[in-house]
């Protein structure tokens, strides 16, 4: 096992510095997109639950279907934060710097989801089961619109800047951050998890739930999928861009001010045109906004669920693609702006939490994939009925 454990240290060791940053670049994309995917259709169906389940019966089979899963999917948003502090610390410490407001509301919304899944049970009075159906509502939408909004405004530039000593200094305010493109990207984001979430209850429920789910999925993946395009033009022709005329060496210790940022509308799109492979994300995105409601009509509701999944997967990875190598954009002084090549970690860093995420991540997946398989199955209205005293 040593050997082993040694063996894999030095090949690691083996990767070159740059490389080691485009790998964590991909690994924390990828563990946003798993957080995106998992608990995304649960707090897709969270927002739904108020306007879907009409009966406390049909909201207990809501919850019911989300209920085995909804805390293990979580772990993919805390490992994506624990790997973003030990890759990028000073994008991990100007964001919360930034967003420390909007951070705190998604925090105290992420709350009322555990208390919520929690005490809803406990009493069998209407208006206490009611207040916490809409505080899984709020818990579930709030914080979804808040990291597409989050999204829009990382696009536009964020209004902070780095001092001679790396200190950040954040010149905007909360209500700055709630500006039209960002509204519309907070729209974006809220629209395709709650069709991805849906499509899962097509999968999960039967009946009328199911049949309210199908109508809200429709209309929800056409939303989002014109809302898409329509950012996808702003963001060509409108929304200012970042581009390095001037980097610093790449494999030198982090330094964000030595490099050059040019900036001018349209910036975002130079990864499409140097690299037309890339432009697979947004079609991706924008083929499966359009083909969810067709499958919404049908019964296939598996394919369903994979189609919004991948609308959700060519939305977050054009974003992605459109920004790289820029993580966290500066619209105050574009050289301050934190990009992956300068806001990284040391490589003996990089190297051991490498080393460490080969072996987490597949168990998660496979843990993950195990709890699937065995929590499959519909959840039924006279199944949450013979069952009085379950927890939800």
């Amino acid at each position: 096992m040593l050997y082993i454990e040694v063996n894999v240290t030095k090949k690691i060791t083996m990767i070159d510095y740059p490389t080691l940053k485009v790998i964590w670049w991909a690994l924390i994309g990828f563990l946003l997109l798993g957080f995106a995917l998992t608990d995304g259709f649960d707090m897709g169906v969270g927002t739904l639950l108020p306007f879907i389940g009409k009966t406390d019966t049909e909201r207990r089979v809501i919850i019911n279907a989300i209920g085995p899963t909804w805390e293990g999917n979580q772990v993919w948003l805390i490992t994506a934060g624990g790997a973003m502090f030990a890759a990028w610390p000073i994008v991990y410490a100007a964001s919360f710097s930034s967003f420390y407001f909007a951070m705190l509301l998604v925090l105290f919304a992420l709350f009322m989801r555990p208390v919520g899944f929690e005490y809803r049970a406990k009493r069998d009075d209407p208006r206490w089961r009611a207040s916490w159906d809409w505080a899984l509502f709020a818990g579930s939408a709030i914080p979804v619109l808040v990291f597409g909004i989050a999204f829009g405004n990382l696009l536009q530039g964020v209004p902070f800047y780095l001092d001679e000593e790396m200190r950040i200094s954040y010149q905007g305010n909360f209500f700055e951050l709630l500006n039209p493109f960002a509204l519309l990207c907070g729209a974006i984001s809220s629209s395709m998890l709650i069709a991805h979430g849906a499509a899962f209850l097509r999968i999960k429920t039967d009946g009328v739930i199911a049949h309210r789910a199908t109508r809200i999925l429709f209309i929800a993946a056409l939303i989002a999928a014109v809302l898409f395009i329509i950012a996808g033009i702003l963001v060509a022709t409108r929304i200012t861009g970042f581009k390095i005329t001037q980097a610093a060496p790449l494999d030198a210790a982090a330094n964000p001010l030595l490099k050059r940022v040019f900036t001018s509308p349209g910036l975002w799109m130079s990864n499409y045109t140097a690299y037309p492979w890339t432009m697979l994300a947004p079609a991706l995105g924008i083929i499966a906004g359009m083909l969810a409601p067709m499958l919404a009509l049908s019964r296939f509701t598996i394919w369903n669920f994979i189609v919004t999944g991948l609308l959700v997967i060519g939305i977050i990875l054009t974003a992605g693609i459109s920004m790289f190598p820029f993580i966290m954009p500066s619209s105050i002084n574009p050289a301050s702006s934190l990009t992956l090549w300068d806001s990284t970690s040391s490589y003996q860093t990089l190297s051991i939490m490498l080393f460490v995420v080969i072996i987490f991540i597949p168990l998660i997946v496979l843990y993950t994939g195990w709890v699937y398989r065995v929590m499959r199955g519909k959840v039924t209205e006279q199944e949450v009925k013979n069952n009085i005293h379950s927890m939800y």
